[in-house]
């Protein structure tokens, strides 16, 4: 068995919700707003689209390093910080960051407000730490656009069905963004970063990676799943069930990024690979004893993201991050399964729609990562991704030379595409 899951995820409104293509929602993450001088610049940029007849709202991440610097406090007056009190803390940088930029603003001559999540309406279940958002309530953000204000709303938090402060988990100002796209009907979400857009592999690995002008909504979750980190899987998942466009492209330029979009016949007949994506952030857990169906539910009520999973006999293989392992541990111990994790490995995939209509995809991967001196531990597959885990040291050089075997590198170093 292989496969590859994403969650389900629910209507952010009862019914159709119409689109509205003058209204724009514009997402920058930490290192846009890393500081004084950036939020200035971001106030501007938010400003430039209300001048040019947009209804705007900005989603913003906590300034800089301002959230890791929280946990370090956390952790600094308790071994186990308690999980309420911890999305306590950790809501505050988003909301700093929200309440400057609208100082900002209304310098710059704008009508402005800032909202927590909670007061923008993001309702989420009641897991600390890694909510999941279950309803968007934006009346307060349409009364505040028909008034005429930028709306600025704190990514990352919202309220629980039992009224308490909930986050989203690491990069969830990405679903924030994409979730209120979704539910006030913006013609683009734009998801503003310190990179140009997405790209055929991590241009810190390969110098000569090619920026993508446009992406499926699919392999961009291959990707993001994958260890590409310029978006965050569940916000892909998002905007591909309520249909939102994505562009991802540079706080710090002008010109266009990467356009995450439906699937459609121009797009089929681009390259049969868009990218090499990696992480070296899984563990890969091989478990006897326990039927898969307890397995994955014990792991699913445990809060760990299981992504690989295969298996062919008795034996079940699957991955997770580095972050769930006290989690999975606990839980397969839980649940007297023998079992043990290799910790030493990285996991490289190669993506594309392409795929579907090219053979011999994969013969050129195995062949690719042979002749690298490269075996392969785990291999799984969907019908747009070859992914193999392989020995965290070797990751690098299996991208390098995946990306040179697909041709996927521009000469001369980067393009826009």
């Amino acid at each position: 068995m292989v496969a590859t899951g994403y969650e389900a995820v629910p209507a952010v409104a009862p019914g159709a919700v119409p689109r509205h293509d003058s209204l724009v929602v514009m997402k920058f993450g930490g290192t846009s707003v890393g500081d004084t001088e950036r939020l200035r610049a971001v106030a501007e940029r938010l400003a430039a689209a209300r001048d040019a007849g947009h209804r705007v709202v900005g989603v913003l991440s906590a300034m800089g390093h301002t959230t890791d610097e929280l946990l370090d406090l956390a952790h600094a007056v308790s071994a186990r910080p308690q999980p309420r009190e911890l999305d306590m803390l950790v809501s505050v940088g988003e909301r700093v960051s929200c309440a400057l930029c609208a100082m900002a603003l209304i310098d710059l001559g704008h009508a402005a407000v800032s909202l927590t999540g909670s007061q923008a309406g993001i309702v989420t279940d009641t897991v600390h730490g890694k909510a999941k958002i279950v309803e968007v309530r934006a009346q307060r953000i349409h009364e505040a656009l028909d008034r005429g204000e930028i709306v600025l709303v704190a990514g990352f938090q919202g309220v629980s069905t039992e009224s308490e402060v909930t986050t989203l988990g690491r990069g969830g100002s990405d679903t924030t963004a994409v979730a209120l796209a979704a539910a006030l009907g913006a013609g683009t979400c734009e998801i503003y970063t310190d990179v140009e857009g997405v790209f055929t592999a991590d241009p810190r690995i390969v110098p000569a990676a090619r920026k993508l002008d446009r992406l499926t909504y699919d392999e961009m979750l291959e990707l993001a799943a994958s260890g590409a980190g310029v978006l965050q899987l569940r916000s892909v998942e998002f905007a591909r069930n309520h249909g939102v466009t994505l562009h991802v492209r540079s706080t710090f330029t002008g010109t266009d990024g990467t356009w995450i979009l439906e699937e459609d016949e121009r797009m089929l007949e681009k390259a049969m690979i868009s990218g090499v994506a990696h992480t070296l952030e899984e563990t890969v857990y091989r478990v006897e004893g326990v039927p898969a169906a307890r397995l994955f539910s014990a792991l699913a009520d445990a809060q760990v993201n299981v992504d690989t999973i295969v298996q062919t006999g008795p034996e079940i293989v699957f991955s997770a991050p580095d972050g769930d392992r006290v989690a999975a541990a606990e839980t397969l111990d839980g649940l007297g399964a023998r079992w043990s994790a290799t910790e030493d490995l990285g996991k490289v995939s190669v993506v594309g729609a392409g795929m579907k209509s090219h053979p011999g995809i994969a013969a050129k991967t195995f062949a690719t990562l042979e002749a690298a001196g490269i075996e392969p531990r785990v291999v799984s597959t969907s019908p747009i991704k070859i992914a193999c885990h392989v020995g965290r040291d070797e990751v690098e050089r299996a991208v390098v030379a995946l990306h040179e075997a697909f041709a996927l590198q521009v000469a001369g170093g980067r393009s826009d595409g």
